[in-house]
């Protein structure tokens, strides 16, 4: 959810029924280094709490600054993230790529616990690859050093994003009569009916959803619903389409500026009007435009369109 996740499009999803928030993961080496990118990343508002801040890294020294540099920006708490595979971050033997040294791991884990007053939360997924799917057993071994919750995305880091998610294991781990932190499952769940099956079927204590809310914030809503006795299926027409998609635009231009908020916001277009045939033509006069002016009443003509 690498600039995905900022506080423009957090606010949005918070609104609509995001319970906990977190920060896209911020480098602990770009933390301690005082680089901009990163440290733009610890902003967070009061309207998004409870919000943890993410951070990862590869070293014992580096996560222990990153903490206490993320705890003096005032979260609620901190997550580590051992889940991500993408290359980059795993060559460097940070995110998924912490899962083949599982000792390590666990010392790095500990040592942000001893860092940070806050509540520490530990994002991973079920193992390297088929053949080393360890979560159960470190799902106990976190617990015993003091992580408090425990998110985990059903895939290896081998499949990446490929094939369909496995919750057995996560269910497993509900199983265990050891455990008693929360167990918050992930992967592939976009609608209100895939949630309710899951937490029916593997008794977690909490979702979480990435990938489904890009451009649907409305996700969290409709899994709330839906989880309430609620099966209408949620229908989000135009104008609400448009309406999030300005106020999303206005909150970027107002926290990025002029120029880096359009330029960044290009990415949500498609999949704020995902399905909507002959979008096309409007997401170019979209991707053209250089005011703010100009995005405005091209989603007004949008709007009239399809209305």
């Amino acid at each position: 959810m690498e600039d995905v996740t900022d506080p423009p499009f957090r606010t949005i999803c918070k609104r609509l029924g995001a319970d906990i928030m977190y920060t896209e993961f911020i480098s602990s080496e770009g933390l301690i280094r005082d680089a901009q990118k990163s440290l733009e990343k610890l902003d967070m508002s009061e309207q998004e709490r409870p919000i943890g801040i993410q951070i990862f890294g590869h070293s014992e020294e580096s996560m222990i600054q990153a903490a206490q540099i993320a705890t003096q920006a005032k979260p609620d708490l901190i997550d580590i993230n051992f889940g991500c595979p993408v290359k980059k971050v795993v060559t460097k033997c940070a995110g998924a790529g912490a899962l083949q040294d599982i000792p390590r791991l666990l010392r790095i884990s500990e040592a942000v616990v001893k860092a940070t007053h806050l509540p520490v939360t530990i994002k991973t997924r079920l193992g390297w690859d088929d053949h080393n799917k360890i979560i159960v057993e470190l799902a106990e071994q976190l617990q015993d050093i003091g992580i408090q919750a425990l998110t985990v995305h059903g895939r290896t880091r081998s499949q990446l994003y490929k094939g369909e998610a496995d919750w057995t294991l996560i269910g497993k781990i509900k199983d265990n009569p050891r455990m008693h932190i929360p167990i918050i499952g992930n992967g592939d769940i976009n609608s209100g009916e895939k949630a309710l099956e899951a937490k029916n079927k593997y008794g977690v204590d909490g979702i979480m959803i990435g990938r489904a809310s890009i451009g649907n914030p409305w996700i969290f809503k409709e899994i709330k619903q839906y989880i309430d006795g609620n099966r209408e299926p949620l229908q989000i027409g135009i104008d609400e389409r448009v309406d999030i998609c300005k106020e999303h635009i206005e909150r970027s231009l107002v926290w990025k500026g002029e120029i880096r908020g359009i330029n960044e916001m290009k990415k949500h277009y498609s999949n704020y009007f995902k399905g909507f045939s002959h979008f096309k033509e409007f997401k170019m006069k979209l991707m053209m435009c250089k005011t703010p002016e100009c995005l405005y009443s091209t989603l007004e003509e949008l709007r009239s369109y399809y209305q």
